[in-house]
């Protein structure tokens, strides 16, 4: 079986109860990293100006506390893997859809089965309010 890291576990631990049940329940059958949990003000503003998030502080869900967003992926981190991205995507929904947890991915935020051609995030996930 596999298991966090002790840094994912640390960021997967800033975040909202439901997020950590779904991904505690995804790494036990699917290796993968925390890259970011919640962002203060400084972090999102860079994440902002990097071109990594569309949204300044305080308007990302990673800015609450706990955090209403994670990013993760899976694990080795392959940034361009596209493929890979998209089948842990749909592992990711699967289980949560399995475990009846609301969430949005990064690569499709309008929600319409179709990717989006924009700003795709592919490791972001987020709770639906």
């Amino acid at each position: 079986m596999v298991d966090f890291s002790k840094t994912s576990k640390d960021r997967l631990n800033t975040c909202d109860p439901l997020l950590q049940k779904l991904f505690n329940e995804v790494i036990k059958t699917y290796d993968c990293t925390v890259i970011c949990g919640h962002r203060g003000e400084k972090e999102q503003n860079e994440a902002f100006e990097n071109g990594y998030s569309k949204l300044k502080f305080p308007k990302s869900k990673h800015n609450s506390i706990p955090s209403k967003a994670v990013d993760i992926l899976p694990y080795p981190i392959k940034w361009n893997d596209k493929s890979r991205h998209l089948h842990f995507a749909g592992y990711v929904q699967a289980t949560a859809d399995r475990l009846g947890i609301k969430v949005r991915w990064g690569g499709n935020f309008d929600g319409d089965q179709n990717l989006d051609n924009g700003f795709m995030d592919r490791p972001h996930w987020e709770l639906i309010d």
